[in-house]
């Protein structure tokens, strides 16, 4: 079973992460869910979605919503550091931030570890393992140009949410999956969330 960090910042674009939650669980992934409180605020203005403060009750949440998924989630707060993504011993697969804020970007470029979502990236880094940011800020002062700049060079990818729109979205839901879809190629989980290029739909 992939297993897959996946952490939500306050960025806007919070139906990115919770749709990519729900394709990772879907294919049957086990997540660790990591969610600030920036995160909750978030979701509560662009989803109308209150998030539980409990992680137990976030997970169970989750596991609610998408009822029958084969994939297996366990959520941690932010100062949980004996959750297995704070110890290079136990590392995640794969680390997807999504979407993730110019503030967390700038601290995971500067090797902080203030946090669990901190010292996950951090991990990902020294362990040579995959490191998705998805950022969603426009546009980019040179501050974060060059926080991207130091982790593409420390091994992460930068997978802005800039949607394509050459499979002509019908609604908001299939401009999500646009990035989604790329987040998931990234992590070679197989999807059907759109066709691909040079393919009909």
């Amino acid at each position: 079973m992939t297993r897959i960090t996946l952490a939500l910042t306050g960025a806007s674009g919070m139906a990115y992460g919770l749709r990519l939650l729900e394709c990772l669980l879907g294919a049957g992934c086990r997540v660790d869910l990591l969610v600030s409180s920036a995160a909750r605020i978030v979701a509560r203005q662009e989803l109308d979605l209150a998030l539980p403060a409990d992680t137990g009750e976030l997970a169970a949440f989750f596991n609610a919503r998408w009822a029958g998924h084969p994939g297996r989630l366990a959520a941690y707060g932010k100062e949980e550091w004996f959750a297995p993504a704070a110890s290079g011993s136990n590392p995640a697969d794969a680390m997807v931030v999504c979407p993730c804020t110019m503030g967390a970007l700038a601290a995971m470029a500067h090797g902080m570890a203030d946090n669990l979502i901190e010292r996950a990236a951090d991990v990902m880094l020294k362990e040579r393992r995959p490191l998705i940011l998805v950022p969603r800020e426009t546009p980019f002062s040179l501050i974060h140009l060059r926080n991207m700049t130091l982790l593409a060079e420390a091994g992460a990818t930068i997978l802005p949410a800039n949607p394509g729109f050459y499979h002509r979205p019908a609604g908001v839901e299939q401009v999500v999956d646009f990035i989604v879809a790329r987040v998931l190629d990234q992590l070679a989980i197989p999807h059907q969330l759109m066709a691909r290029w040079g393919e009909r739909g």
